[in-house]
């Protein structure tokens, strides 16, 4: 209990010599000092003996006093002889302090946020101040629950314990995610593209489903980039709101969005304001054209080619901003670049902080700026991206600090996160049957970026196993390289009563030209056998039983155009590869296959995919093409037919035998039917496709034509819970008489 008792308040009771300047104060004495010098108290009231004091200078006395933390309890009284007495009691030292109940953070952490430690002086307003620390540090995990108590046990000698006593209570998961305001994209559309994830059983190896503020910030951020890249321009989150629940478990995340107007780009011009900049030679440096959805990634990068052009042709000091003339009225923007004059700064030094796992090298090799060069802004932005698109921080910033009147230091400070995952896997397939899948994966192997993977995969008629490691920065260049071990065992004996084993190897490499652009080259070595071949199996079938090596060479070029690779609605795909198979082994051949699918979007929620795919493969060098390297269709690839349904087969025993090329195609539309929420969606399509003749074709023996196969059909697709759903039904509407059918098919799977 604090007490002040003032002369002015007294008159009546105590004598007391005033006059109109103050109340006369002769001597000053202090009581209940244990540690503290009288001095010490002294000096804190800064009042003097044998003069007038005023009222105001004994208030402003006892608050400063009172303000040091020193004392518990102050008394001032005026005694008959002019004195001021003051008596205090002093707060305690803390002997020990410690944390109890804290097993999700530990001591080492919560200790570098509390003010008060062994031998500090007890003070309650500086331990709640530390409560409401230790209770920030745990609301960031996504612990809302959390309680502290602090509980002192006295000692001798006026020294107490603080003990803070800690209930961490449960992560506060996420309930729902709401969107409101969005009108061309589902709820769920948004859910996928955004960190947060609704709290859901089988999440219990996922933070994801936890709240954190900061997390939901870059959702916000999350969002504005996935409308942007798809025309989108005016795009905003309104709002973002996380409602707490009664007991502090659970939140609800509402964001409401203002998606406004898609546009096209109708113009694109570039003008410079820096003398001796040829605007003409950056346009080879667009990512955009005319007519294209705008794309704010396509202008970044843009922006971040010209800025290299730039630098490159001896212009350091430049910046290229975008200007956005919209055309609301017509749904048409129009795109100026403008090169300017930017301030004639230099980069001095690249720190990182935060990285307690990760390497330095790690994150300087994705800055687009070095030590030395001009700063620039959009090098900067263009290095923040990188070091987000790694995946192995929550938070990257980074930040400029001026060190001179030309020099500044870039801070990069980053938030490590988990970049191990462990998947589980359970399904079913109307091809393979049951079907279980598990695999630990770590993206960043010894904090040198690399990935790291183990699966394993069994089924009613499938096993498979695989060891991957990948080398994103190979000889210290941006060029990928992995190796790959695989053994699979597969089932074929309803189409053609045999199985096969492949034990092998793989080594690859690639690399982007561009953004869209990638080069793949890989060397493959295996030994593929054919076995357990059935006594009333066909000949072709008996004469393949056995071991056979295959070394091949092969590369892929891949151009991506998709707006998204995951639920894509825009853009278009295009691979082609090519294998060559005896460097050595026992198989030679030619492999080539090229692949292409268009998406398209209509009425916002309509999507249209057309595709073709294509594959040709010839043995050379008196060598047959082997049954195991030819292509099968039917299932997957051609919808209303059995796996291996479709093609060649012998005429006794039905067996499948594949062919020596293929061509499918078709077109799918994907549409909305009124099931959003719960991440179904429907769908109709129309396949085509059809199998060359294989190797040793006798028509005596064979029965083969060459005709155009077609179905159409229905189906749906549904992100459940479990994982990925698909349920088609095919009806074959062009077929030849010995094609099997297969009406209904399903494919099941998730990973946790």
């Amino acid at each position: 209990m604090k007490k002040v008792i003032y002369a002015g308040l007294l008159t009546s009771l105590i004598a007391f010599q005033a006059n109109a300047a103050g109340y006369y104060v002769k001597n000053i004495e202090v009581d209940g000092l244990q540690r503290v010098e009288k001095e010490t108290v002294l000096a804190y009231l800064n009042l003097k003996q044998n003069r007038n004091i005023s009222q105001e200078e004994l208030d402003n006395s006892f608050k400063s006093l009172y303000a040091t933390g020193l004392f518990s309890d102050i008394d001032f009284d005026i005694s008959e002889k002019n004195t001021l007495k003051i008596n205090v009691k002093e707060n305690p030292i803390i002997g020990k302090r410690a944390f109890d109940g804290n097993d999700k953070i530990g001591d080492r952490t919560l200790e570098a946020e509390v003010q008060l430690g062994p031998r500090s002086i007890y003070d309650k307003a500086k331990v709640q101040q530390d409560v409401q620390r230790i209770l920030n540090v745990y609301r960031k995990t996504g612990r809302y629950a959390v309680t502290v108590e602090p509980k002192i046990i006295e000692r001798e000698d006026n020294r107490v314990d603080l003990i803070y006593e800690i209930d961490e209570g449960t992560s506060a998961k996420i309930d729902k995610i709401n969107f409101i305001g969005n009108m061309h994209y589902s709820n769920s559309d948004l859910r996928d593209e955004i960190m947060s994830r609704e709290s859901r059983w089988y999440r219990f190896f996922s933070s994801a489903d936890e709240y954190d503020a900061e997390k939901m910030d870059y959702d916000k951020e999350m969002l504005r980039r996935f409308y942007t890249t798809r025309g989108y321009a005016d795009f905003n989150v309104e709002s973002a709101v996380a409602e707490l629940s009664d007991d502090n478990k659970s939140f609800i995340l509402t964001f409401t969005v203002d998606e406004g107007p898609r546009y096209k780009v109708r113009n694109i011009n570039i003008e410079s304001h820096v003398e001796g900049v040829d605007v003409n030679r950056l346009r080879k440096d667009l990512e955009i054209s005319k007519g294209d959805w705008y794309n704010s990634d396509d202008v970044e990068k843009s922006i971040s080619e010209m800025t290299e052009t730039l630098g490159k042709k001896g212009f350091a000091f430049t910046e290229v901003g975008v200007e956005l003339h919209r055309d609301a009225a017509d749904n048409k923007v129009d795109v100026n670049f403008v090169v300017n004059e930017s301030e004639r700064m230099f980069v001095n030094r690249i720190n990182i902080t935060g990285n307690e796992r990760t390497m330095d090298e790690v994150i300087r090799r994705e800055f687009r700026i070095d030590e030395g060069d001009a700063l620039n802004i959009s090098k900067l932005r263009d290095s923040r991206r990188n070091i987000e698109n790694l995946n192995y921080f929550s938070k990257v910033d980074l930040q400029t600090d001026v060190i001179s009147d030309n020099k500044v230091d870039v801070n990069a400070i980053v938030e490590e996160k988990s970049t191990g995952y462990f998947n589980v896997g359970v399904g079913y397939s109307t091809t393979n049957g049951a079907l279980i899948r598990a695999g630990i994966v770590e993206n960043n192997f010894r904090g040198k970026g690399q990935e790291l993977g183990f699966n394993v995969g069994i089924s009613e008629k499938n096993k498979d196993y695989s060891i991957s490691f990948t080398e994103p920065y190979f000889l210290g260049r941006r060029l990928s390289a992995g190796i790959d071990l695989f053994m699979e065992d597969q089932d074929y004996e309803d189409e053609a009563s045999y199985d096969t084993r492949t034990i092998g190897g793989r080594t690859r490499l690639g690399w982007k030209y561009t953004d869209r652009f990638y080069h793949f080259v890989r060397y493959n070595l295996s030994e593929n056998e054919i076995k357990n071949v059935k006594d009333y199996a066909s000949e072709f079938v008996k004469a393949e039983k056995g071991k056979a090596v295959t070394s091949s060479v092969g590369e892929t070029f891949v151009y991506d155009r998709r707006d998204s690779s995951v639920n894509p609605k825009e853009g278009y795909y295009l691979s082609l590869g090519h294998d060559i198979s005896g460097l050595g082994g026992d198989t030679k051949y030619n492999k080539v296959d090229a692949k292409i699918s268009k998406f398209y979007t209509v009425f916002d929620h309509y999507t249209f995919r057309f595709f073709a795919n294509g594959g040709y493969i010839a043995g050379y060098g008196g060598k047959k093409v082997r049954m195991s390297d030819r292509y099968y269709l039917g299932g997957a690839n051609m919808r209303g037919f059995e796996s291996a349904g479709i093609g060649a087969r012998d005429r006794r025993t039905g067996d499948s035998l594949g062919g020596n090329w293929i061509v499918t195609s078709g077109a799918e539309l994907t549409f909305p039917i009124g099931l959003d929420e719960l991440g179904v969606k429907g769908r109709t399509f129309w396949d085509v496709g059809t199998l060359g003749k294989p190797d040793h074709f006798d028509e005596y023996k064979i029965a083969y034509t060459g005709l155009v196969r077609q179905s159409i059909g229905f189906g749906f697709d549904w992100f459940s819970p479990m994982g990925r759903i698909n349920l088609d039904f095919g009806f074959p509407i062009v077929k030849a008489d010995y094609d099997e059918k297969e009406v209904f098919r399903l494919n099941f799977g998730t990973s946790l």
